[in-house]
């Protein structure tokens, strides 16, 4: 039988994330994990739904740049108002996040020298504990991976490479490389897997971490056809004048979200 007490115990009203005072319905609480992978201490920050009950069955949303998605995406605003609203299904939301930026580089980058190892922590260490500790349904479908720029890149790699762990994949304006494309292009049994995918059509000259400015748009469209292509159930918006900042995606969630856990 599965053993919530620590939700129950340490669950707190969302009040205070990052300096922002944001009252709300539902509750956030942290879990630790000791990573094996990744030789450090990582914070899981789950948001569950007001009417949270171990009687109902759970998707849960893994947010890479977790604090990002829970302070510039108002994820826990619009969690409590779809909930309420019943636009979306059951669903708690992790957020995890970075050091820094050149730690975020590490662990999304397809050539981060931390990737592989943060993607074995995701599937070997973060899945089997949201599995152990909450009412989840087991079940790659039920499981999505949501990030922005290079952390929907991550998410798109990490789902491709392991289609029965995760079945949902949202990536905002995300890097797109030749080692993407290719990934792509010869990925297998990923016909279960439901995509969302967005790119701003201002998004044509981006600064990036290792100091190159990138034109992000074109190679998203070649991402979007090689999508197309392989018969996924797939989703792609471009954000008219979007450039690559929170106030594009922020504007695209509440439509992300119904579309992907309607």
């Amino acid at each position: 039988m599965l053993e919530y007490d620590f939700l129950k115990e340490k669950s707190i009203r969302l009040s205070n994330i990052g300096g922002f005072k944001l009252g709300r319905k539902g509750s956030m609480t942290e879990k630790q994990i000791e990573s094996s992978y990744l030789n450090e201490t990582m914070i899981l920050k789950l948001y569950l739904p007001e009417s949270f009950s171990p009687l109902y069955k759970y998707n849960v949303c893994i947010m890479q740049d977790g604090n990002d998605y829970y302070q510039m995406g108002r994820i826990a605003t619009l969690s409590d108002r779809l909930h309420d609203s019943h636009e979306i299904s059951n669903t708690i939301f992790i957020g995890i996040h970075y050091k820094d930026k050149y730690d975020r580089r590490e662990k999304y980058h397809p050539n981060g020298e931390q990737n592989k190892a943060y993607i074995k922590f995701l599937v070997h260490e973060v899945v089997p504990l949201l599995d152990d500790l909450l009412p989840t349904y087991h079940m790659g479908q039920s499981r999505a991976l949501m990030g922005d720029s290079l952390a929907g890149t991550l998410a798109l790699m990490t789902a491709f490479k392991y289609p029965h762990t995760f079945g949902k994949v949202v990536m905002q304006s995300p890097y797109v490389d030749e080692i993407v494309l290719q990934a792509v292009e010869e990925a297998t049994s990923i016909h279960g897997i439901d995509v969302y995918h967005t790119i701003g059509t201002a998004e044509t000259a981006v600064d990036t971490t290792d100091g190159q400015t990138l034109d992000f748009i074109e190679p998203n469209r070649k991402l979007h056809e090689l999508l197309t292509a392989k018969g996924l159930s797939y989703v792609y918006h471009e954000l008219e004048d979007g450039e690559h900042t929170w106030k594009y995606w922020q504007q695209d969630m509440k439509r992300l979200l119904t579309t992907m856990f309607a």
